[in-house]
């Protein structure tokens, strides 16, 4: 059965294996030799290519995009035409947006594909039956904030599988794609991470794979949690089941992934973990980062002084900070959550905003009044608690990581802390004047805290302004549009990956 409605987003299974104690010193050194050290060489040299030097390319920069090796977000692209060729795009996507609350990578699929509708193009979505969260699925139109000139009868159009709702099911979705593909051929077909698997990858010379986490990155983000241990507390089981299970998928990763024609990698850092650590062919890869909707996100100091005395936080607070996402371990609340109970000690008017639902969320509220725990948020919602605070903080375990909240904070005009991972290093906080980065243990942490709080709010305003135009220029869900677009028109013809080229 296929059901068509105008609308789009996704995730990715996690596969535990055995697990033996004795195995694990063997286990950890073969990682940590094979895959850890050599990345953590790769990623923290020196970059060669024309990015390293400013976070914005000279705009006479010109030849191949297939060769280029830094972020399409840093180029300029025609907005103000229509492209030139409509495309046919098919999209396979675990999930899409249901419900008040998707996921990120959820909301980059439905940011990017209606955007690229918007452009014009025509936009089928495979994807599993939604959830009934007792909310109808978005329109199309909702939350992008398009103008009115936008093409009205521009918007993805949906094609959801049978089966149980939110269960994936890639082989019925692959046959509704082929029986709609026999029909009129698509242009382009773009995978949200595996949403295809590579035997059937291999099959399709027009395919892009947009890459939104590797399994190497896994086996980062449960060491640096290991390390979070108390001298005396024991190595828990399941992190030992977890490295022995992870290192056969990276194995086998890096032997798949060159089946997928094409590669999008999310940041900086994870173009170079997919060229050097995976051995993907450099004309293959290609980085472009994460958009967010820029009317949705903007400075609006009347918005947050509302938001504040909303939610509880006093006139006289000296400083706000936010955190928001899923509360969770590999996003690093541990941390902060031990960090900034020992900032409440020493400094009474500072406040935490926390936006977001998870396991961490009780042991939030058990700081006290100086942590607000507001729950999940919808989308529309956090404009408000962005413009309430005075500085973003994103404790992130997941080296390979861009949080799209990350990008909604600076186009918001807020600074950010943020953990001193190559991925946001390289893409986010590419000035000083961003903000403040930290080593992922509480001690970095809550110096970076203090730092802070020592620098007050008037400078992190200042600070915030920088993000905010920096952002604009970067992060907003048109640039990241356009940059797919023109590689989708580059994958249909190669006269469209020479840059710069005239589209009109």
């Amino acid at each position: 059965m296929l059901r068509r409605t105008p609308m789009a987003f996704n995730n990715k299974p996690k596969k535990p294996i055995f697990s033996s104690q004795s195995n694990l010193h063997t286990t950890l050194f073969f990682v940590l030799l094979l895959f850890t050290i050599p990345a953590f060489f790769l990623l923290h040299a020196p970059s060669t290519t024309p990015c390293s030097a400013s976070p914005n390319l000279p705009h006479k920069w010109s030849g191949d995009l297939l060769k280029a090796e830094f972020a399409w977000n840093r180029l300029q692209f025609i907005d103000s035409q229509p492209p030139p060729v409509t495309l046919k795009i098919a999209v396979f996507s675990r999930k899409w947006p249901a419900g008040a609350t998707p996921g990120g990578m959820e909301r980059h699929a439905l940011t990017l594909h209606t955007a690229l509708a918007r452009r014009g193009h025509r936009i089928h979505v495979y994807t599993s039956p939604p959830q009934d969260t007792g909310e109808a699925i978005p329109s199309a139109d909702e939350g992008l904030n398009l103008p009115s000139s936008a093409n009205p009868t521009g918007y993805p159009e949906l094609h959801f599988h049978e089966g149980e709702p939110g269960q994936w099911r890639y082989n019925l979705a692959w046959s509704q794609f082929e029986a709609e593909n026999k029909r009129e051929p698509f242009d382009v077909v773009h995978s949200e991470s595996v949403a295809l698997p590579h035997w059937l990858a291999r099959n399709v010379p027009n395919l892009a794979a947009s890459w939104h986490g590797i399994a190497l990155e896994s086996v980062q983000s449960d060491i640096y949690q290991d390390l979070m241990r108390k001298p005396d507390e024991p190595m828990s089981q399941a992190f030992n089941t977890r490295l022995q299970g992870v290192l056969p998928k990276v194995l086998n990763e890096i032997r798949f992934f060159k089946s997928y024609a094409h590669h999008v990698a999310i940041s900086d850092s994870c173009g170079e973990m997919l060229r050097d650590v995976y051995q993907i062919p450099d004309g293959r890869v290609h980085v472009i980062l994460n958009g967010v909707d820029e009317e949705d996100f903007g400075l609006d100091v009347g918005l947050g002084n509302e938001f504040r005395a909303k939610v509880g936080v006093p006139q006289n607070t000296s400083l706000v900070l936010g955190v928001a996402g899923r509360l969770v371990k590999d996003k690093g609340h541990p941390l902060l959550y031990e960090a900034f109970s020992k900032l409440l000690e020493k400094h009474p008017n500072v406040y935490l905003i926390v936006a977001g639902s998870g396991p961490w969320e009780q042991r939030y509220r058990e700081l006290g009044s100086r942590v607000i725990v507001l729950g999940s948020m919808r989308p529309d919602e956090l404009r408000a608690f962005y413009n309430s605070i005075d500085i973003f903080v994103n404790p992130t375990l997941r080296p390979q990581g861009l949080d799209l909240t990350l990008m909604e904070a600076m186009m918001s005009g807020k600074p950010v802390l943020a953990s001193r991972f190559p991925s946001i290093k390289g893409s986010i906080v590419v000035r000083e004047e961003f903000g403040f980065m930290f080593s992922p243990n509480v001690e970095s942490l809550l110096k970076s805290l203090e730092a802070v709080v020592e620098e007050g709010s008037e400078k992190l305003a200042w600070r915030g302004r920088a993000c905010r135009e920096y952002a604009a220029s970067m992060f907003t869900a048109r640039k990241m549009a356009l940059a797919y677009e023109r590689l989708f028109l580059c994958i249909k013809n190669e006269t469209f990956c020479k840059y710069p080229l005239h589209l009109d």
